[in-house]
């Protein structure tokens, strides 16, 4: 069988082949990587020469390529256009994959070199990334299970496999569920209140179906959470609520209650075998946060403050629901529509006169023009070139220039399928680098949303959360587009969990600013400048919802770290240590976390954020401290500030500690008081 994926990628810009790849093909790709990779490294450990920077780290760093660039495409297709045969292959490869990887940094006699290296004379004579480089390598080998006794070895090997198996799993049972669940609006008066962009999406949802006639609300967060916010059927609200915060927790094929405590008991047995008390101790040596006390410390200078302005918050709506004739309590399904309502009276700001003013290629627009004012750079869509074909209609590839040279491409795929899971994410299918078997290597960076897709012939208006999303994706994507380091493993985001939201995070200030909205927020109908009035407007109603968005938040990192905290999951019960947990923290009962176990993605899909969904807020520490400099500096594009930013932020990746690289841009550490601020949850004068 021809296999498009082990031929030579003649695609433009070497692109992946995506239209001749089938999923069978993957297998058979990856047998074959993973035996070339394993050659490589063994002729590294074989090397009769003494161990060196250069024929040991910067080689190890070299190989595997193949390997790595079918794993990108792979796991990327897994997430934004998946299949029934691609989800087979997925739980078929998932574990094998695993498996390669947990024998690569097994490999006893490759470590050894390594391990000869970083303890060697020469570490003192590297040039700074090379040592960076020897470092982070030499670290992964050890987090990775390289210092296991040799007794251990196989069993951690095993535990490895079994965990890429159960995360899949849990990752396919929460699109199922997503996929799967449907609330059917039949008539006019289960469609009540619901907007014309929000029916326009519904009537989509439903063609995709197969019901062209139909309204259908799905679990994609795009559909949900505008019914919540606008339908006037409180009853419909509650199922759509229940429905969503339930994804996996049925009984069933999707049920994830078993699967989350087979997780727990391997990620624990991991880190024992690593020599750690528990999972989050083990999982927060490398971050910034470096313990689980400094994280849970962090989220606990908001907690209080976002219940005291949630009550706050609370007050308005309770007034607007005895106004609207609800008596009932304010319950969590109620929370969105009411706010909304709040957000009218209030603030006098409706969604219907907002969103007109964001159009989403403007607002696309607006963020590279936001990009060539801070960084130099110029995006030209690619239309027309001869053999280019993306994985799905909707993906857009952009060209990536700068001083008249290719820097990058970006892929821009930003509508809601079923196909494709929910959230919001960046992912890159090349990275930089410039030690690869090819030379230096110009990254493919792509940002996937799931935005309402508008009927043919009508604009794609967005609401400015939307904008915010949209914003806050492509700092991902610029910090993978911006990277210029050597060597891959230190390149763009390959930097701490707790560092990695930053870039992105303050990206999303510049949405706000008034010429970028002078220029690029304009109704797409008239072309009218978006009046100033509106944007003081959607300014002071942006930290009203922060108490009941920051209570979602926290809770979920606090309940998080508290599960991963825990040594012993014989006879445990996951939802009910979650509800005692959150009773335990003084959960409000309007509120409710930002996601329950049984969906939560960030925790049980792999291990990225397990012990980690702290990581925004630490960020928003970060992004908002830094955005303060900009305006120390009374510019939002100010020059000398944009150059700190790129040189040390976007640019540096990994190739210098992520604390360094803070101080050399801000001068000091980060303060938390700019990030409660801006949030409204301290009182200012």
């Amino acid at each position: 069988m021809h296999n498009p994926l082990l031929a030579t990628w003649n695609a433009p810009y070497g692109l992946p082949p995506f239209a001749e790849t089938r999923p069978e093909h993957f297998g058979p790709a990856f047998a074959a990587a993973c035996a070339e990779h394993h050659a490589e490294l063994d002729a590294i450990a074989g090397n009769p020469e003494p161990a060196t920077f250069a024929n040991t780290i910067a080689a190890f760093d070299r190989a595997g390529w193949k390997f790595v660039r079918f794993g990108e495409m792979f796991w990327n297709l897994s997430a934004a256009h998946t299949s029934p045969a691609l989800e087979a292959v997925e739980r078929e490869l998932a574990p094998k994959i695993a498996m390669h990887q947990s024998a690569v940094y097994m490999h006893q006699t490759l470590f050894s070199r390594i391990d000869t290296v970083v303890n060697s004379a020469e570490m003192q004579l590297l040039a700074d990334e090379d040592r960076r480089l020897a470092e982070r390598v030499h670290l992964d080998f050890v987090r990775q299970g390289a210092r296991i006794a040799a007794d251990q070895r196989e069993r951690y090997a095993a535990i490895v496999g079994q965990l890429a198996t159960l995360c899949t799993q849990f990752s396919q049972n929460v699109l199922k569920d997503e996929t799967d669940w449907v609330l059917w609006l039949e008539d006019e008066a289960s469609r009540a209140g619901l907007p014309a962009d929000v029916l326009n999406s519904a009537r989509a949802a439903a063609a995709e179906r197969g019901r062209a006639d139909g309204c259908a609300i799905t679990l994609s967060r795009s559909s949900v959470v505008p019914f919540l916010t606008f339908s006037t059927r409180r009853d419909l609200r509650q199922v759509a609520f229940d429905a969503w915060v339930s994804r996996g927790a049925h009984d069933g094929p999707s049920d994830n209650r078993q699967i989350i405590v087979d997780i727990l008991k391997l990620r624990q047995e991991q880190a024992e075998l690593h020599g750690y008390r528990t999972f989050a101790d083990f999982q927060l040596v490398d971050r910034m946060a470096k313990t689980p006390e400094a994280a849970r410390a962090l989220m606990l200078q908001a907690w209080e403050p976002a219940k005291a302005t949630l009550v706050r918050e609370a007050a308005l709506l309770n007034a607007s629901r005895i106004a609207h004739g609800q008596t009932e309590a304010l319950e969590p399904w109620d929370w969105r529509f009411y706010e909304e309502k709040v957000r009218q009276s209030h603030f006098e700001l409706d969604d219907a006169v907002v969103k007109p003013y964001f159009e989403l290629d403007r607002m696309i627009a607006a963020m590279f023009g936001v990009a060539g004012r801070l960084f130099g750079l110029s995006f030209k869509e690619v239309t027309q070139a001869p053999g280019i074909k993306l994985y799905h209609p909707d993906a857009r590839l952009f060209e990536v220039h700068r001083e008249g040279k290719l820097k990058a491409l970006f892929i821009s795929d930003n509508f809601a399928r079923s196909s494709k899971r929910g959230g919001a994410w960046m992912s890159s299918y090349r990275v930089q680098g410039r030690n690869s078997v090819h030379g230096e290597v110009v990254p493919i960076v792509g940002n996937h949303n799931n935005f309402a897709k508008a009927p043919a012939g009508q604009p794609n208006l967005i609401s400015f959360d939307d904008v915010r999303t949209l914003f806050h994706e492509f700092g991902h994507g610029l910090h993978g587009m911006l990277s210029n380091v050597r060597y891959e493993r230190l390149a763009g985001t390959n930097v701490y969990q707790d560092y990695v939201e930053l870039p992105s995070q303050l990206f999303e200030h510049w949405a706000l600013q008034p010429e970028v909205l002078a220029e690029f927020a304009r109704r797409f109908d008239t072309g009218e400048t978006i009046p100033e009035a509106l944007v003081k407007r959607i300014r002071a109603a942006a930290k009203f919802g922060n108490g009941f968005e920051s209570v979602q938040y926290v809770s979920s990192t606090l309940t998080d770290l508290a599960v991963h905290s825990r040594s012993n999951f014989d006879g445990f019960d996951v939802m009910a240590f979650e509800q005692e947990e959150l009773a335990r923290i003084g959960m409000p009962r309007e509120a409710h976390p930002m996601h329950r176990f049984t969906g939560f993605r960030h925790l049980f899909s792999d291990a990225a954020y397990a012990a980690g969904y702290y990581v925004y807020m630490w960020a928003a520490v970060l992004d908002n401290d830094a955005f303060e400099a900009f305006e120390e500096a009374g510019n939002a594009f100010d020059a000398p500030t944009a150059k700190r930013l790129h040189d040390y932020i976007y640019s540096a990746g990994s190739s210098i500690e992520s604390a360094d690289a803070y101080r050399a841009f801000r001068g000091r550490d980060a303060k938390v008081e700019a990030m409660l601020r801006k949030r409204g949850l301290v009182e200012t004068v």
